[in-house]
């Protein structure tokens, strides 16, 4: 469903929030395979740590959330690129809630960085992307968007639309020779998930995740999923009827 990348060398990469995790993993990989990686995140002691000696690495340290800071780099990065291959945005919050622990500061947190934060990325991309006519851009969601989970109150709806958001940059961008991933990864072991008290089916390194990601891309698929044995059956799942469903995931949860 979209081009197929033969080869990351001289790629130009901007991988939005690679300080940690998965954003981290496919950061360091697209640089052992030669690509030129741009690196954003909030912490930029991470990002040094991360490429300290990568001679291909640019730093653009910015918060996601800041629509002004997201611009400026994108502004800089260009300057210095003329142009770029692939956006990568990784960047987003997790919280678990439920409706007896309902708190709004913590929903418009998740909003602003799950769902505002990537639309601030398009607002710095898509001009330069529809103009190269080519480029694609990438977009970590969550199985947790597919349907309604225990304990993903605003976490699963914020994921839930990036899923349509990139189904629906699909129509536009494709037909203008740009490339769109949507990304939806299973359980992965990062900062964001070592907290949780609940068995987490079928958990992968966030190299392993970085690896699926990388290699979905490079054969032009348009949604990447993994690891298939846990993303296939909750595919399936979405399609039950709602009281099965409900029945189903209380069974497998215990929630």
């Amino acid at each position: 469903m979209n081009p197929q990348i033969t080869s990351w060398h001289e790629k130009r990469v901007w991988v939005i929030g690679a300080s940690t995790g998965i954003g981290a993993e496919v950061a360091r990989q697209l640089l052992a395979l030669g690509a030129h990686v741009a690196l954003s995140a909030r912490n930029q002691a991470a990002l040094q740590n991360l490429t300290a000696g990568e001679k291909n690495a640019t730093l653009l340290p910015l918060d996601v959330t800041r629509h002004d800071e997201v611009r400026a780099a994108a502004d800089t990065l260009l300057s210095q690129w003329s142009g770029i291959d692939l956006v990568l945005v990784v960047a987003g919050a997790y919280n678990e809630m439920r409706a007896d622990s309902f708190d709004l500061a913590v929903v418009n947190q998740l909003i602003d960085v799950n769902l505002r934060g990537v639309f601030n990325c398009l607002d710095a991309v898509l001009p330069t992307l529809l103009a190269q006519k080519q480029g694609g851009i990438g977009i970590v969601s969550s199985v947790a968007g597919f349907s309604g989970l225990p304990k993903a109150l605003v976490y699963g709806p914020t994921k839930a639309a990036l899923i349509n958001l990139c189904e629906s940059l699909y129509f536009d961008l494709h037909p203008r020779g740009n490339a769109v991933y949507l990304i939806n990864p299973g359980f992965v072991e990062t900062p964001a998930t070592a907290a949780n008290a609940f068995a987490m089916p079928a958990l992968i390194s966030a190299e392993r995740a970085a690896q699926e990601i990388i290699m979905g891309m490079a054969r032009g698929h348009f949604h990447i999923h993994f690891p298939k044995r846990f993303t296939n059956w909750l595919r399936l799942a979405r399609l039950l009827p709602y009281r099965s469903y409900f029945w189903l995931i209380h069974k497998v949860t215990g929630l």
